[in-house]
């Protein structure tokens, strides 16, 4: 694969995306509403509103392979996340499909699987438990990513990603945290891996309090090279100077799970 555009470039996954990705792909496409005016050699720059068909068609025509970063990243009324997330995230996966892209890389989000408790270990085969707008729009990607890998072939890459950062702040992300460099290597996979169908995978690297179960990831090659606990008791730290949340603190989502929240907290989740 030669051709790879990055969604969402401007943003700050986007930025940390474009440097590791350059080697492997050295002629990248990048794509946001908001200009990229950074250039690397081999970069180019195509303007483009997730919710505009025919500007997300002009920033896929040519391309062999997707990272779909772009779109809303956090918590918001619903109008921006049906744009963004929902319209936004079928034309991409339309304008794909319409000019033979091979690979799409979708950028998911832990908070798919929010509302589970922190003493569960999940899988990906586990039901979806969404802690947010945000949350049931990133699990709408997965459906329609396993709907267009299942009915005309696409090779698709939901990685369900966790804190990206270089290194875990708090005592949460000690447990969903991933380093660039690994979230790379699962991009990577998602556009090379020769028997690519439909996956759904974790986005974390080696974190021993983590609470996912990452087999997926592992079966297709992923080997993440970053250790949360190497930054433990810095996280644990500034975990001690932050306020108490009593609902975040039950559930895998965090402060996603307490927004907005007017339930029994021991009654809903899994």
């Amino acid at each position: 694969m030669e051709r790879v555009l990055i969604t969402g470039a401007a943003g700050g996954i986007g930025r940390r995306l474009r440097r590791l990705l350059a080697a492997p792909y050295p002629a990248l496409r990048l794509s946001d509403r908001a200009p990229v005016t950074d250039l690397a050699p081999g970069e180019s720059f195509v303007a483009a509103d997730l919710a505009d068909f025919a500007a997300v068609e002009r920033a896929v025509a040519g391309v062999e392979g997707i990272v779909h970063l772009g779109g809303m990243a956090v918590e918001n009324d619903w109008p921006t996340i049906l744009t963004s997330n929902i319209i936004g995230t079928y034309n991409l996966f339309e304008a794909a499909r319409r000019h033979g892209v091979r690979r799409v890389v979708f950028a998911s989000t832990n908070h798919v699987m929010g509302f589970y408790r922190r003493r569960r270990r999940v899988g990906t085969a586990a039901l979806a438990r969404p802690d947010s707008r945000y949350g049931v729009s990133k699990a709408f990607g997965e459906a329609l990513g396993a709907l267009y890998a299942d009915k005309h072939g696409l090779g698709v890459l939901a990685i369900r990603i966790g804190n990206v950062d270089d290194k875990p702040v708090d005592r949460r992300r000690l447990s969903i945290w991933i380093h660039p460099e690994d979230l790379a290597q699962l991009a990577l996979i998602g556009l090379e891996h020769p028997s690519l169908g439909y996956e759904v995978v974790y986005g974390a690297s080696d974190n021993v309090r983590g609470w996912w179960d990452n087999e997926a990831a592992f079966r297709l090659g992923y080997r993440p090279r970053h250790h949360g606990e190497d930054h433990a008791a810095e996280a644990l730290a500034a975990q001690a100077k932050l306020p108490p949340d009593p609902i975040g603190e039950i559930f895998q989502g965090g402060g996603f799970c307490s927004m907005e929240f007017t339930g029994d907290p021991e009654e809903r989740g899994a």
